[in-house]
């Protein structure tokens, strides 16, 4: 029997969401086989654009439910954006009806050419979910994007029930008001829906280590905030050591009893399951189903250990290609300023990796401007201190959307009377005014490193990519507007992310099948809009650190296959950093991981 006591008592809706990288795919699909299993019609539903899903479980995602071969009961649906945003134009427009001209369907089509549109059309879908699309299912089970996203995606039945109620037209962004209004009730029953304990659980998975405790309590209290207040606690990866005298191995058990003895009081009162670390990747099947078994059908169901010869600490990495992040920040000062992106997964170590940049840039004498567009902002605490030269900040939502309004009302409100001014006003609260100010704020950072150092630590890949879908958006309509105007003079974000001589992308990866893949796809996406990344960083490899424990063994072994899948083509640079027993925060254990390149 799977050992999560959530399965005995399921709701019909079940929200798995937390910090990137603690397994919330991995547990929430485990539990949707053990579910299906049990005789249950099961929906299990990706709300992350970078779902690994497919991966997981071997087969094509689709926005329709995909039939899981082996798990009778169990269907996958992928909430796909692109596909949201498009069926949601082609609803607009036909509302609009055969009296519209072709001029007001295009002023319309522009309109809807946004990020905001996305978002909007991606939870119209996840709002029809709840309200009655998924009727023939017993359990519809969420995989949701990390923390940040999933937080704006929940909030988001709230703000717009509330801006449909105060406003008669819609906001221009996203078309007619009739676009928005036929979405209304399907929002209000969303709301509902999410509310209703007998209805919906939401489970807050973490890791045993105190940066993902601290973000699952935060989201706890954010979610009560919106009305979700069925919650559980669901602990993955706990380990114990098998034997006392392997440092990194007993250093590792440490930190996760010490993260578990502090947890927050309100978290102590949910209901909790804890979760072993497992010796294998959780890919497949005979894989997902032993995730949640005891340790004793684990062993008898798992799909096995994989073995291999693991070399001494002292003589990895062997490749060529691969070095420390000394090397790579060496590599970096070498342009005298530019953009530093670095991008990946959630739960990656982006910011570490950031922060560890942008100190050795600074120790190169450089100045550099550390910024992040991650809701969650992990970087003032990551940092922690301050270094003459390094400015630190972040995009912040609210503070930029501010900022943006009273940009557009003094831009726009001279020319108008006061009921153009009010009308003015109440189509800046919509919701989606909060994406374009972010993107505005984001073409700043952009054009900044055009004379210095600028190092921004991404949100997750999902995230990221709708800021990238922005951008794009953005630089099509320029070249629409001002292109014929001014050939060969136009530049924007767009271009200059384009360019190697100013932006430099940095991939932040963990040495495990998933997220290397997760990498993998995001170099892919970046290449389609003509971004070529510019290194891999393999963060906390367990290999780099040295141990001798036969369950952490077993996934090193794991890491080497995945090394030498990114040194045989995924990427031409390649740096390593350890996993450390103690998590580098400040500047002065930032700065020593940058110190002295060792290559």
């Amino acid at each position: 029997m799977p050992q999560i006591q959530l399965l005995d008592h399921p709701t019909r809706h079940l929200f798995f969401t937390g910090k990137g990288g603690v397994g919330k795919t991995s547990v929430s699909t485990a539990c949707s086989i053990a579910l299906a299993d049990a005789g249950r019609q099961v929906l299990l539903v990706s709300t992350d654009s970078a779902s690994n899903l497919d991966e997981m479980l071997g087969i094509v995602l689709a926005n329709t439910p995909v039939p899981v071969p082996g798990v009778p009961g169990l269907s996958v649906l992928n909430i796909d954006p692109d596909h949201a945003a498009e069926s949601y134009r082609a609803r607009v427009i036909a509302q609009m009806g055969p009296a519209s001209t072709e001029a007001e369907r295009s002023q319309v089509q522009e309109q809807l050419s946004g990020a905001c549109t996305t978002e909007i059309a991606a939870f119209d879908e996840f709002a029809n979910l709840l309200s009655g699309d998924a009727a023939s299912f017993d359990h519809v089970v969420f995989d949701t994007a990390p923390t940040g996203h999933t937080l704006r995606l929940l909030s988001l039945p709230k703000a717009w029930t509330g801006f449909l109620a105060d406003n008669d037209r819609g906001a221009s962004c996203l078309g007619p008001h009739s676009g928005l209004k036929m979405q209304e009730a399907r929002f209000a029953q969303a709301l509902q829906t999410l509310s209703d304990a007998a209805q919906t659980t939401v489970v807050l998975v973490t890791r045993p280590d105190t940066g993902a405790i601290a973000e699952a309590a935060r989201t706890s209290l954010e979610l009560q905030d919106l009305g979700l207040h069925n919650q559980r606690l669901a602990v993955n990866g706990v380990f114990h050591a098998s034997s006392s005298d392997d440092a990194v191995a007993t250093a590792f058990e440490a930190l996760g009893t010490q993260a578990l003895a502090a947890l927050p009081a309100h978290l102590q009162t949910l209901p909790q399951d804890r979760i072993p670390l497992r010796a294998f990747d959780t890919v497949g099947l005979r894989a997902l189903r032993a995730l949640l078994q005891s340790e004793e059908a684990a062993k008898l169901t798992s799909p096995g250990r994989v073995t291999a010869t693991l070399p001494p600490s002292s003589t990895f990495p062997k490749s060529d290609t691969a070095h420390d992040l000394a090397a790579l920040t060496d590599a970096l000062a070498a342009a005298g300023r530019g953009l530093i992106m670095v991008m990946g997964k959630g739960g990656v170590g982006k910011t570490t990796v950031a922060a560890a940049i942008a100190a050795g840039l600074v120790q190169r004498d450089h100045t550099v401007h550390l910024s992040t567009t991650d809701p969650a902002d992990h970087l003032q605490v990551t940092v922690d201190g301050s270094l003459p030269g390094l400015k630190v900040d972040r995009i912040n939502p609210k503070a930029e959307t501010a900022k943006y309004i009273a940009k557009v009302m003094a831009a726009k409100s001279p020319g108008l009377d006061a009921e153009g001014i009010a009308l003015l006003h109440e189509d800046l609260q919509s919701p989606c005014t909060e994406e374009v100010a972010v993107f505005h704020a984001f073409s700043r950072i952009v054009s900044e490193a055009r004379s210095a150092f600028v190092v921004l630590d991404t949100a997750p890949t999902g995230h990221s990519l709708l800021l990238m879908d922005a951008t794009g958006a953005y630089h099509r309509q320029m070249l629409r507007e001002y292109g014929d105007a001014n050939p060969g003079r136009l530049v924007t974000p767009l271009m200059r992310l384009q360019d190697p001589e100013h932006t430099k992308i940095v991939l932040v990866t963990l040495p495990e099948v998933t997220p290397v893949s997760q990498a993998a796809a995001l170099q892919d996406d970046l290449r389609r809009a003509k971004i070529e990344p510019y290194a891999w960083v393999i963060n906390k490899s367990m290999a780099a650190a040295g141990t001798r424990d036969p369950l952490l063994s077993a996934r090193i072994a794991s890491e080497h296959v995945q090394m030498e899948r990114i040194a045989q083509g995924l990427s031409a640079r390649t740096y390593v950093l350890p996993w450390m027993a103690e998590r580098p925060v400040g500047i002065a254990a930032l700065s020593s991981l940058t110190t002295l390149s060792k290559t």
